[in-house]
């Protein structure tokens, strides 16, 4: 054997081997955008992430998501199923209270499939760049017209200050 043949032998083997350290395949997703959304109208603030499929997944796969708390206690949970046709994934938490800014919060993501299987997690955290106490303590509107909440604007008028919401921490 030439000193070259025996050089590419020996490269092929490592890049066989370093092939096989996964034995699942490619991750299905990737992580493509994080933040905290504060709808002010509303009173509220959800985490929001976003992934894109790069690699199929089988049918009946579900994403798991599980946000910190920041009000404290057990994390908030989120499950979705992944449909095949769709390249987007989009998480969005249910609501939260006593978010802080600049304080990172953690989110565990993971990808299983039909069987419960797990195929891919996915660790990360998310800061916010300013504090929920910024946001009206209650809904400014109500209903699917959007209508003034009787309880914020007494009378139809705008009170002379705004009650802003606080953490019951």
């Amino acid at each position: 054997m030439t000193r070259t043949s025996g050089l590419l032998a020996a490269v092929a083997i490592l890049l066989a081997a370093t092939g096989c350290q996964r034995e699942t395949g490619p991750d299905p997703l990737k992580l493509t955008g994080k933040m905290f959304v504060f709808n002010y109208r509303l009173a509220y603030a959800t985490y929001m992430i976003t992934l894109s499929k790069t690699e199929p997944v089988p049918d009946g796969s579900v994403v798991v998501a599980r946000f910190e708390n920041p009000a404290g206690g057990e994390a908030l949970m989120l499950e979705r199923k992944l449909f095949p046709k769709l390249e987007k994934v989009v998480l969005e938490s249910p609501d939260l209270t006593c978010v802080k800014k600049n304080r990172p919060y953690a989110v565990t993501i993971e990808v299983k499939g039909p069987e419960g299987q797990s195929l891919q997690k996915l660790e990360t955290s998310v800061i916010s760049d300013i504090d929920q106490d910024i946001m009206p303590a209650k809904a400014l509107v109500e209903g699917p017209a959007y209508d003034k909440n009787p309880e914020v604007f007494r009378g139809g008028k705008a009170p002379e200050h705004f009650e802003t919401a606080s953490c019951p921490t």
